[in-house]
């Protein structure tokens, strides 16, 4: 029988990180598509992890009163003006600020302008990091 290598495990933070990628990517296609993301994951061949699955859920769930908070924090800047991915970076960083209380504020914010610096523009995550910023006591305290 042959020997079977084994692969040291992922740390938790890294499975973390792709969710939120799938997660961007997912509602990038439901926005792209002018689809409801529900709708999205529904049709995914293989079920997405449960982490993107709450990341996708709660922005479709919430989405209006996110949309309410970043708007209002966005100095300068419409929903509608916003990169699509900065747009969507904002709404998933903004559920978790608002639903996910057991992730660090500050893991938020990193994982956030993370995500808007590899799939945005250059200065996306300053805005990123601006916007959510100035959301963190609004979301926190609700």
């Amino acid at each position: 029988m042959a020997r079977r290598e084994s692969r040291p495990a992922r740390p938790v933070d890294d499975v973390r990180s792709d969710a939120r990628e799938r997660a961007l990517i997912l509602l990038y296609e439901a926005e792209t598509k002018g689809i409801a993301p529900s709708e999205v994951l529904a049709a995914q061949i293989a079920a997405p992890d449960q982490l993107t699955r709450v990341l996708v859920e709660g922005v479709q769930t919430h989405q209006a009163q996110l949309d309410e908070a970043i708007a209002a924090h966005a100095k300068g800047w419409t929903l509608a003006r916003m990169p699509a991915i900065d747009r969507i970076v904002l709404r998933v960083a903004a559920f978790e600020l608002l639903g996910r209380r057991d992730v660090p504020v500050a893991v938020v914010l990193d994982e956030a302008v993370e995500l808007a610096k590899r799939f945005s523009t250059d200065d996306s995550g300053r805005f990123v990091n601006g916007v959510l910023a100035a959301l963190v006591p609004v979301l926190r305290a609700a």
